[in-house]
C-alpha cells in the first residue's frame, strides 16, 4: 500500500468511526437536526483534545502525520476496540499501541483453559511487565508460583534475586541463562523504560544483585528464540526442556512459555514422578 493509499484508508475509517457514534453515547447534547448520522468533525476534535482544521484534514487524506499520543486521544473519542485502535495505528504508519487501559492482571478463562489442557508440559503466561500472571499444574510443581512473594512473581526478579532459583534451577549454568533472560528482556520492554514499575525494578535489581548491576549498563538486546533450558530439582535431578515462547493474538505483549521435555532425557517420566507425588521445588 502506497502513502496516499494508506491516508485516504485511514481518512474513511475516521470517517465511518465517526458516523456511528451519537452525540448520547460521547456524552454530549444532542442539539438540532443532522443533515448526516453520527458526531461531526468539530465534536471529535473537541473530544481529542486537538485543532478543528487540523482533524479535518486528517479526515480528508492529507499529508499529516499525527503522534502516537494524538492518536490514542482520537482511538478514545471514537470509543475504537482493542483491534480498530491497532488497525488506526496502522493506517497512520505508527508503532503498535501499548493496551496500558487493560489491567496486565486480567487472564480470560480461555487462557486458562490453555495452559491447563498443557499439562503435563509445564506452562506460564507473562504480561508485558514479565510478571507471572497465570499457570498450570505443572509449573507450580517446579516453581510453586502460588506461593512467591509478589516481587518474586517477576521472572527476571526470580533469576537475580531469588536464591532458591540461582542454586536450584539454574546451576550450574546460572551466569550464561542470566544474561540471555537480561538482554531478552531489555529488548521486549524497551518502550517501557519511562514507566514507573520499570524504573523500580531496575532500580531495586541494581540494589540487591552485583550482577545486574554489572550487567544492566551493557545494553546488551536478543530476541526471544526456542532453546533448550536445564533445570536442577533437588528431588529428581536434572530436567532438560525445550523452551518455545507462544504469543497471545489478542494481547501481543502477552507470552505464553511452554516447556516441553526433551527425548530420551528421563524428563517426562521425572516430571509425572513429581505431578503424582504433588512435589514442588520452591
Amino acid at each position: 500500500m502506497n502513502d496516499e493509499q494508506r491516508r485516504q484508508d485511514l481518512a474513511d475509517f475516521l470517517r465511518t468511526r465517526r458516523m456511528r457514534l451519537s452525540p448520547e453515547q460521547v456524552g454530549l447534547h444532542n442539539v438540532g437536526r443532522r443533515r448526516t448520522p453520527g458526531l461531526r468533525r468539530e465534536e471529535v476534535a473537541q473530544l481529542a483534545n486537538v485543532g478543528i482544521s487540523w482533524y479535518t484534514q486528517l479526515e480528508q487524506g492529507r499529508d499529516i502525520r499525527p503522534s502516537g499520543e494524538v492518536l490514542q486521544s482520537i482511538a478514545d473519542a471514537l470509543h475504537l476496540t482493542s483491534d480498530e485502535r491497532l488497525h488506526l495505528f496502522l493506517l497512520a504508519d505508527q508503532p503498535r499501541p501499548i493496551e496500558s487501559h487493560t489491567p496486565d492482571e486480567e487472564v480470560s478463562p480461555t487462557l486458562r483453559c490453555v495452559l491447563d489442557a498443557l499439562n503435563p508440559l509445564p506452562a506460564y503466561l507473562i504480561g508485558h511487565r514479565w510478571n507471572f500472571l497465570a499457570w498450570n499444574t505443572a509449573a507450580e510443581q517446579i516453581l510453586l508460583l502460588s506461593q512467591s512473594m509478589p516481587h518474586e512473581r517477576n521472572a527476571l526478579w526470580r533469576i537475580f534475586a531469588n536464591p532458591q532459583s540461582r542454586d536450584f534451577l539454574y546451576r550450574p549454568n546460572w551466569e550464561q541463562v542470566a544474561q540471555r533472560v537480561l538482554a531478552e528482556f531489555r529488548a521486549d520492554t524497551a518502550h517501557c523504560a519511562d514507566e514507573a514499575w520499570f524504573k523500580e525494578l531496575v532500580a531495586d535489581l541494581q540494589r540487591v544483585s552485583p550482577e545486574f548491576r554489572a550487567w544492566w549498563p551493557r545494553h546488551d538486546v536478543r530476541g526471544k528464540a526456542d532453546a533448550l533450558k536445564g533445570l536442577t530439582h533437588p528431588v529428581v535431578g536434572t530436567l532438560m526442556f525445550e523452551h518455545t515462547t507462544l504469543q497471545v493474538p489478542t494481547r501481543p505483549d502477552y507470552k505464553i512459555m511452554v516447556y516441553t521435555p526433551l527425548p530420551n532425557t528421563g524428563t517426562r517420566e521425572k516430571l509425572e514422578q513429581l505431578m503424582d507425588q504433588g512435589v514442588a521445588i520452591m
